[in-house]
């Protein structure tokens, strides 16, 4: 069973909580602007509660790092376990660990490999993939349509390929441009950047050496999307000769927004994110049950609705 929540009712919710409760995070890396707000905003909702602890640590992108925290975790007593998973397909070896320490876990923003058979002491809560990419697309082929365009030529820039995340947007852009009123746009590339700005950048910049002809970008993140963007510039393209679209409405994604460059992009409530896992977690720990599946909503985020979004994430 799935269950929406808004960030908003989460946090409200989590305030009246008065459990004492130590929680360990395991984050799969800080420098990730999106990671970041989602890490501070459970921070910041934890020292807002009476009497729970947060121990939260960086994986640094290494699997075997992550599982070393989560047994760490379980050896220092922790009484909840909240993962933010370095790779969606690695899961089922930390639900063993919790499980057979019965401490509960709770995964956060990256679906794990084995959401559909977690034990009752686990869940997983982020926002439904299947509509992140769709939003991102149907916009970008509305504002082609709305030029004129009859032909549109886009390349794709995915994020790692071992996040389900990535797989998954991936896969709503496939299937929006499979659509009859979408079909005019044709990818003449894709390739991944690993959601980083930097490779992103080199990305385009390999892409605009070839000389093709292109009419957009569609990017599984904002970072990659920026680094598109900076290339772009870089290489004297007018910005407005193009529409460019991504994924989590970062400061740095609104920013860019603003200033004509970013088309496009879908709010991803870090903050209800990360207050949705640790009311699950802190739930868990007093023996509650809760829904396996918690989605907090993605949000379509456009030049005419940007003012609601910035001083979200």
């Amino acid at each position: 069973m799935k269950k929406l929540l808004l960030g908003v009712a989460i946090a409200a919710l989590m305030s009246s909580s008065a459990l004492a409760a130590k929680v360990g995070v395991s984050m799969a890396k800080f420098d990730d602007n999106f990671l970041t707000v989602l890490r501070n905003g459970m921070i910041e909702q934890a020292k807002a509660m009476d009497g729970v602890e947060l121990q939260v640590e960086d994986a640094q992108n290494d699997v075997a790092k992550q599982l070393d925290q989560i047994k760490n975790f379980v050896a220092s007593g922790v009484d909840a376990i909240i993962v933010n998973p370095v790779d969606t397909s690695a899961t089922q070896a930390m639900s063993d660990a919790a499980a057979a320490a019965k401490v509960p876990l709770v995964y956060v923003n990256r679906e794990p490999v084995n959401v559909d058979t977690l034990p009752d002491s686990q869940a997983f809560v982020a926002s439904n993939e299947a509509d992140s990419g769709t939003l991102e697309t149907k916009e970008v082929c509305r504002l082609f349509t709305e030029a004129g365009k009859k032909e549109a030529n886009v390349y794709v820039i995915m994020g790692e390929l071992s996040n389900q995340a990535a797989v998954m947007r991936t896969k709503d852009i496939d299937d929006v441009i499979a659509t009859p009123e979408c079909s005019f746009i044709k990818i003449i590339d894709k390739q991944t950047s690993n959601w980083n700005r930097d490779e992103a950048q080199n990305l385009m910049t390999n892409w605009l050496s070839t000389g093709k002809p292109f009419d957009g970008v569609i990017a599984n993140n904002d970072e990659s999307a920026i680094g598109a963007i900076q290339a772009m510039k870089a290489g004297n393209i007018d910005m407005k000769s193009v529409v460019v679209g991504g994924v989590d409405a970062t400061q740095d994604a609104l920013a860019a927004m603003q200033a004509g460059d970013l088309d496009v992009t879908v709010f991803q409530d870090a903050a209800g994110q990360g207050a949705g896992a640790l009311d699950a977690a802190l739930k868990l720990s007093k023996g509650e049950k809760v829904e396996k599946k918690v989605y907090v909503p993605f949000q379509l985020v456009t030049p005419a609705n940007i003012d609601k979004f910035l001083k979200k994430n």
